[in-house]
């Protein structure tokens, strides 16, 4: 059975998702506190989340940041803050998706079908015969190899080990650069830049590395789009 954590202080709204996905065939778990999250998530699985922002112990934003660090499960925020800056953090943090309160159950349940649709859709670079070779850095495509640099596979394994998920350019200098030397964002669009000059030229005419305006890079094959509308 498909398990849902909902991660909720308020009584009323945990009571509101808890019955209506039981109706409609969800297995859920109930956290109040944002603290208690990452524990149960390392010890028990979940299908999706149900994020509330305002926690106690810990805010929704931190708990999904937190999350991030080990886990891929979908995480759909639900807030009745609707401030644009908001929005593109939590995104920039592995959101998946926003449940703006007051919101209908009906709606609810439909997002949460989607969100779950999607991501049992989605599928990953492997199934596209694209895998990457840690022991030479390059790439591998319909039996064309294309050599990387040590910063561009890097860049490339992070994006393409969670397709879809939007790293913003300080995630990107933080995952890459270890040993926290000062890189500017115009670096990292340098890498990107080329990175996808060698992807087009040796391997495919398709672009797999998308620009996210404002926020930063994501890797999605083109028929993803197509899959999760």
């Amino acid at each position: 059975m498909t398990r849902i954590l909902i991660v909720e202080d308020e009584p009323q709204i945990a009571a509101i998702e808890r019955d209506y996905l039981h109706s409609h065939g969800y297995e859920t778990h109930l956290i109040e506190r944002g603290d208690e999250v990452v524990a149960w998530l390392k010890n028990h699985s979940a299908d999706l989340m149900l994020l509330d922002i305002m926690l106690p112990g810990m805010d929704g934003l931190q708990v999904c940041k937190a999350v991030r660090e080990f886990s891929q499960v979908p995480i759909m925020m639900v807030t009745a803050r609707v401030e644009e800056i908001d929005r593109i953090l939590g995104l920039e943090l592995g959101a998946d998706d926003y449940l703006c309160k007051p919101f209908s159950p009906r709606e609810m349940v439909g997002r949460v079908k989607a969100l779950l649709r999607r991501s049992q859709l989605k599928p990953s670079a492997s199934q596209h015969g694209f895998h990457l070779d840690a022991e030479r850095y390059q790439v591998v495509y319909q039996d064309r190899n294309c050599p990387l640099s040590a910063v561009e596979f890097a860049l490339l394994k992070l994006l393409s080990d969670t397709p879809g998920r939007i790293y913003s350019r300080s995630q990107l200098i933080e995952n890459i650069y270890t040993d926290h030397r000062v890189v500017s964002d115009r670096t990292v669009d340098s890498h990107i830049k080329k990175l996808r000059h060698k992807l087009a030229a040796e391997l495919t005419d398709k672009e797999i590395i998308h620009s996210v305006y404002g926020v930063g890079y994501k890797f999605e094959w083109p028929d993803e789009n197509l899959i999760n509308a």
